[in-house]
């Protein structure tokens, strides 16, 4: 359908394709014009002159592809575009083109240059000359330019190896005539052998021209290549300079009005609590506390949008109107779904006041699962040992925050040789754990019959893992390669589970948790980047979670999470996108949207919304709250159709299917921890000699010991490099002496072909608990010291 007939070979594309508008209308024919990473459409061309009806920057979208013909567009908040091509090839085609306007737009996003080549940002701090113009023209980077150079210098290179090959060849052959001449006695052979000799002289003469000339080729584009990379190294390195400069007076800028802020606010409480007798009063919010304001203000609205899918029989909007029994109506342009107010001050004190029974169990024992709904106090008071409630309390270092982020700008965060000031004492291991605090959602889920009331709660148990983000900032350990952690508390919570670093580049964990009725496992890898004054983190890794009863199997992707102030202010965490569940036995779908946080955006903070629909897109529930206070989900009663011909909707009262529990008193102190992360680095016997517990840079760090913490964190990354360069040396040597190299392999998880998805993922052999009961430790690592 596009006028293009080739592929598009530049950020630049036109045509037509077919975008979802509403479940009304359905699939509408649009223009599509794709020009400076942005993708903007009309309702034909004509339109082009005066009207665009929307337009998403590529710079910050996700492109997906769903089936033959259709891909997505998303920019993670409030613009989402499915869109249809005519046929795989034009899908194709329009992908391709995106991808390469992405990265384009990525690349000038991150070194500050528009499409023509000037300065956006610095342009506001400095002139710049006509020279420098010239330059910057001259040196920007074109990638298909310097993929071809590279695919040349290559065909070169090869050239020179095969004329390489020939010569030591024919050299040989003609080394082995001269020889057998020497030999000869008899007249008429020596005729002969002086005619094969003279034949391999010239097949080895034209060799040696054919290398010669392909020797002054690669010379030759080599130099004329040299000088253009040169001044390309050179722009680059000048524009991390400049940003890095920019970057810095804008922390400056913004320290000085906060200074101001706070002597403002101290002014004005200065009138309203001075006491007449004390001549110097104490001015709340002066300079002196070095208080951080925090950007993210809660403001609460009424309504809220409830994100559907893309099929056209599930609902784009739903609006509660009753208490009881609720009218639900459909609206094209998204109504909002009327929410109930929270009351988020309650608190259970009575939780770190009860008695816990301590008792010592033997290693070996057998221990009876939690049951399924079990309150937490009920089960941690029925546990077989007692666990400690606190940990050492987090001491006020300084760091010199600007000197180490300024070089890290634009770098993936798994890169980054980072103190264990910015971390916790918990590696990534454990904190893919703590995901497991609200277990008895899933006990409740297993005794469901209804598959979609079953997928409603799998929905809340994905939303709480995010319910410790809000106010838990630091960052834990990167997992060394062969790294494991256990975890069994089946005799409290009713699971256990064991998780493994299973790669280090790219760094992916693997998971594998067991329940009374539920497993669920996953893959955990991401894309980090720092981009001066957040942090965004992509998660890539799917998860798994299949009910031995029903024989439910859910599959969903997390969300991107983006720390904010990582240079000036206070640290806070905002979770948004979008999340689809999937069961795949029976087709159910379970579509939830996190609401991005913005400045402009009349959307509450921190909100969830979310339908439950059939395999036919018939909606059966709603769901709504907030990822740090709790979720309610309302089942739909009936379909009817309004004066206006839209569907109306009735939904029986909301129910609570997940809340957060209480925040430990004192908990600031302790690294923001829950009571659950307070256990996870508790020593314990007979754990494997991988396990996170024994990192002893991570137990200095926990025992307020951060030099010492520091300095062993710098000896395990160096082991750690070591023993990746002689892996790679291994690997090397192996291919020279033309034998197989086995690369690493995880202890306890095996690379293996996922039956729902078709993508490799690590799974769970299902043999360290067995390891463990021999204390079978000879397939670990060493790699602590």
């Amino acid at each position: 359908m596009t006028d293009s007939k080739t592929m598009p070979s530049s950020d630049s594309y036109k045509g037509w394709l077919y975008k979802w508008t509403n479940y009304i209308k359905g699939y509408q024919k649009r223009w599509f014009v794709l020009q400076n990473g942005l993708l903007s459409y009309y309702r034909n061309q004509a339109e082009m002159a005066h009207t665009c009806r929307g337009t998403i920057n590529l710079a910050n979208a996700f492109i997906h592809t769903e089936d033959s013909c259709s891909f997505v567009i998303s920019n993670g908040g409030t613009q989402t575009y499915h869109l249809k091509a005519s046929s795989e090839v034009e899908r194709q085609k329009w992908v391709t083109a995106l991808e390469l306007a992405k990265a384009k737009a990525i690349r000038m996003m991150e070194s500050g240059i528009s499409e023509d080549g000037d300065y956006v940002v610095f342009n506001f701090y400095k002139e710049k000359t006509d020279s420098e113009e010239d330059e910057d023209l001259i040196s920007q980077p074109d990638k298909d330019e310097l993929q071809n150079t590279l695919r040349t210098l290559g065909a070169k290179l090869e050239d020179l190896n095969t004329c390489n090959d020939l010569i030591v060849k024919h050299g040989a052959a003609l080394q082995k005539s001269l020889s057998e001449l020497e030999q000869l006695d008899n007249s008429t052979d020596t005729a002969t052998r002086i005619k094969s000799v003279n034949e391999r002289a010239t097949l080895f003469r034209i060799t040696s021209s054919a290398m010669i000339n392909a020797c002054s080729d690669f010379l030759d584009l080599a130099q004329t290549q040299g000088k253009r990379w040169q001044r390309l190294l050179q722009h680059e390195h000048e524009q991390r300079v400049r940003l890095e400069d920019m970057v810095e007076q804008i922390a400056k800028q913004q320290q000085n009005l906060e200074k101001q802020a706070r002597k403002s606010l101290a002014a004005a409480n200065l009138h309203s609590k001075i006491d007449t007798n004390d001549t110097e009063p104490k001015v709340e919010g002066s300079e002196e506390e070095e208080d951080d304001f925090f950007d993210a203000l809660d403001i609460q609205h009424t309504e809220y949008q409830v994100a559907l899918p893309h099929k056209p029989s599930m609902h784009k909007g739903l609006r509660r109107v009753g208490s009881d029994v609720s009218q639900i109506s459909l609206d094209s342009l998204g109504a909002g779904y009327q929410r109930q107010d929270y009351d988020s001050s309650e608190s259970d004190a009575e939780g770190d006041n009860e008695a816990r029974v301590i008792a010592t169990a033997r290693k070996q024992s057998k221990t009876k699962m939690g049951q399924p709904g079990t309150p937490v106090r009920t089960r941690r008071a029925n546990s077989l040992r007692k666990r400690r409630s606190a940990i050492l309390e987090r001491p006020n270092h300084t760091l010199n925050l600007w000197g180490i982020m300024k070089n890290c700008i634009g770098r993936d965060l798994s890169k980054i040789p980072m103190p264990v000031n910015f971390s916790e004492p918990l590696s990534m291991l454990q904190r893919l754990t703590e995901e497991f605090e609200y277990s008895e959602i899933l006990d409740t889920a297993a005794a469901c019959e209804d598959s979609c009331e079953q997928l409603a709660y799998v929905a809340a148990f994905t939303i709480s893992a995010y319910a410790t983000t809000s106010f838990r900032t630091g960052k834990p350990f990167n997992p060394l390669l062969g790294e494991t952690y256990e975890c069994d508390r089946r005799d409290d919570y009713g699971w256990r589970v064991i998780s493994e670093q299973v790669s280090h580049h790219p760094p992916t964990a693997a998971m594998y948790a067991e329940g009374r009725d539920w497993a669920l496992w996953q893959e955990f890898t991401m894309s980090s980047k720092f981009r001066g004054k957040y942090l965004a983190i992509t998660p890539l890794g799917i998860a798994h979670l299949r009910f031995n009863k029903s024989g439910n199997h859910y599959t969903w992707r997390k969300v991107t999470t983006t720390v904010h102030n990582i240079i000036v202010g206070k640290l806070w965490v905002d979770n948004h996108g979008e999340m689809d569940i999937v069961n795949h036995t029976n087709g159910d779908l379970c579509h939830l949207k996190y609401s991005q946080y913005s400045y402009f955006s009349r959307e509450t903070p921190r909100k969830v919304t979310g339908v439950v629909a059939d395999r036919n897109g018939q909606t059966n529930w709603v769901l709504t709250g907030m990822w740090d206070e709790k979720i309610e989900g309302a089942k739909v009663l009936s379909c009817t159709t309004s004066s206006k011909g839209k569907p109306v909707f009735e939904s029986g009262p909301s129910k609570v299917l997940w809340k957060k529990n209480p925040i430990p008193p004192g908990n600031e102190k302790m690294y923001n921890f829950t009571q659950l992360a307070v256990e996870l680095n508790e020593m314990e016997p007979g754990v494997a000699p991988t396990d996170s517990r024994l990192r002893p840079d991570q137990r200095s760090m926990e025992n307020q010991d951060w030099d010492g913490a520091n300095k062993e964190k710098l000896k395990l990354e160096e082991k750690q490099r070591l023993a990746r360069k002689r892996r790679e040396a291994e690997a090397e040597q192996a291919a020279s002496e033309g034998r197989e190299y086995v690369p690493y392999e995880p202890a306890w998880f095996k690379k293996t072909k996922d039956q729902q998805t078709g993508n490799l993922i690590h799974m769970y052999t299902h043999e360290y608990w067995e390891a463990k009961e021999k204390q079978d430790w000879g397939r670990c690592l060493d790699i602590y010291l």
